[in-house]
């Protein structure tokens, strides 16, 4: 009840200067009036919210301290209500509109609410919306056909999940069956879930309870801009081998990791490094996962799958948010032989393949090619990072601007020879984009690091408003 008090205390606070304007209008402006001048102005956008007239913020607030689980957090000093959403743009309470560049994280790949991927869902789930694998439906096996269609090799036998967690752990479990190995190599800094077995894989202890978590090696993380070696991947991939030669029997079961780290700060690995442990690994009889969650699903522009950035092909890849674009969905993929691995037991997901959930994911890759979409992040992605590079070097305060696509990482620190993490200055730029109208994301070991992964129908224009906003923002500081 303390905690329930305090909290409804702190959003009153906050929230007093919204009530008095809780009357604006579906066509308000974006973001609060500027106290010194008009704020940049947000690209046009033809479409006005109906009016809202569901709970406001405070009481949505207090329901959810007192029902919800503790560990839940909010972003911004005063919690937004978000009641929602179209393409590439998100509408409070008040009807007020903000561009989203972070994704619901990285998992809205089409745009929110794309019309093709509604109708898909509704159209399915108007004619049965759980019936289980243990009965035939077209819905299923179509989304798992043009799945296998973006695979390389022989990628092609499909498992799906509720989620990315749960992915990893299927991944993981397959890796182990099939090697007869326990050991696991992961990456430090990698995320990949917070079950049992991904919690061990991840190796932040920010996302890591004290439980049992067997059999997880974590090897140097080969990050450009901290790590020991800079650019140079070999070196970096020393550490697996002496893992594999001091940490185990000299067999392992496999070996997984991110293309782009995501949660971890939208970290690129080194370039020339997953070609050389992906040989070592598989020398000592492993097999290699590929975590495409946040990654993969033509997020980076250049490729449609992370990994193919590095010239690689894994054993295991898993995949979640994107294929969904916001659907609880997630699937590994995998060879046909390896996947016999769990025909030796039985093995059942109630809800993985969903009627409903897999007809929207088939609309979902449907939308990406008919719009184009993956060619758009690479190119306005590409035209977005060359912006944030000037911003780079306007603002001192920028360490590091990196990644692909549409997903992209922006570090602060207060000293770039020590990289001093800029905690505390990354919060309170995030407070004055949000009031211009733009939302992004932090993350990284540290949460100093921007994540910037808008849905994938982001325009130029966007980004010079996202540019002209962070701008401002960084000029507050």
């Amino acid at each position: 009840m303390q905690r329930l008090a305090s909290s409804r205390r702190l959003l009153q606070a906050a929230l007093a200067p919204a009530r008095a304007n809780s009357s604006l209008s579906a066509a308000a402006v974006a973001a609060p009036a500027p106290a010194n001048g008009a704020f940049p102005k947000m690209p046009a956008f033809d479409y006005t919210p109906p009016p809202y007239d569901g709970p406001r913020a405070e009481e949505i607030f207090r329901k959810r301290a007192q029902f919800l689980s503790p560990s839940l957090f909010h972003f911004y000093d005063r919690p937004l209500n978000i009641v929602e959403g179209k393409m590439q743009y998100l509408f409070d309470e008040d009807g007020r509109r903000y561009l989203d560049a972070f994704g619901g994280i990285a998992t809205v790949c089409c745009g929110h609410c794309h019309p093709d991927v509604v109708e898909a869902i509704v159209n399915q789930a108007k004619r049965i919306q759980h019936s289980t694998v243990l009965y035939l439906n077209h819905a299923i096996a179509d989304f798992a056909e043009a799945l296998a269609s973006k695979m390389p090799g022989d990628l092609k036998v499909v498992f799906f999940t509720n989620s990315g967690t749960e992915a990893n752990e299927l991944a993981l479990m397959i890796a182990r069956l099939y090697t007869g190995c326990n050991d696991i190599i992961s990456l430090r800094n990698g995320y990949h879930g917070n079950a049992a077995g991904t919690m061990g894989a991840t190796a932040q202890s920010n996302w890591k309870f004290n439980v049992v978590q067997t059999g997880v090696h974590h090897a140097l993380n080969p990050d450009p801009f901290r790590g020991a070696f800079g650019s140079d991947g070999e070196k970096y991939a020393r550490d697996v081998q002496e893992i594999i030669e001091f940490g185990t029997t000299g067999r392992v079961g496999g070996f997984i990791s991110e293309a782009i780290q995501g949660v971890g700060g939208i970290v690129e690995l080194a370039p020339g490094y997953l070609p050389v442990a992906y040989s070592m690994v598989r020398k000592a009889g492993g097999l290699c996962i590929a975590d495409e969650v946040q990654a993969g699903v033509a997020r980076t522009g250049s490729h449609f799958w992370g990994f193919e950035g590095h010239g690689v092909i894994p054993d295991i890849v898993t995949m979640a948010k994107g294929i969904g674009n916001g659907i609880p969905i997630g699937a590994v993929v995998t060879t046909p032989e390896i996947a016999q691995v769990l025909t030796r037991r039985s093995y059942f997901n109630t809800f993985g393949g969903n009627p409903v959930s897999t007809a929207g994911g088939h609309a979902v890759l449907k939308v990406l090619e008919k719009e184009k979409l993956q060619e758009n992040a690479f190119v306005v992605g590409s035209y977005l990072k060359e912006q944030l590079n000037n911003l780079k070097d306007k603002h001192e305060i920028i360490g590091d601007v990196r990644g692909k696509g549409f997903l992209l990482g922006v570090e602060l620190v207060t000293d770039h020879e020590k990289k001093t993490p800029a905690k505390a200055e990354i919060s309170r730029v995030m407070n004055h984009m949000k009031d211009m109208g733009v939302l992004v994301g932090k993350g990284g070991f540290y949460g100093n690091v921007f994540r910037i992964t808008p849905p994938l129908c982001f325009t130029k224009e966007d980004s010079d408003f996202f540019i002209e906003v962070m701008d401002i923002a960084l000029s507050k500081l």
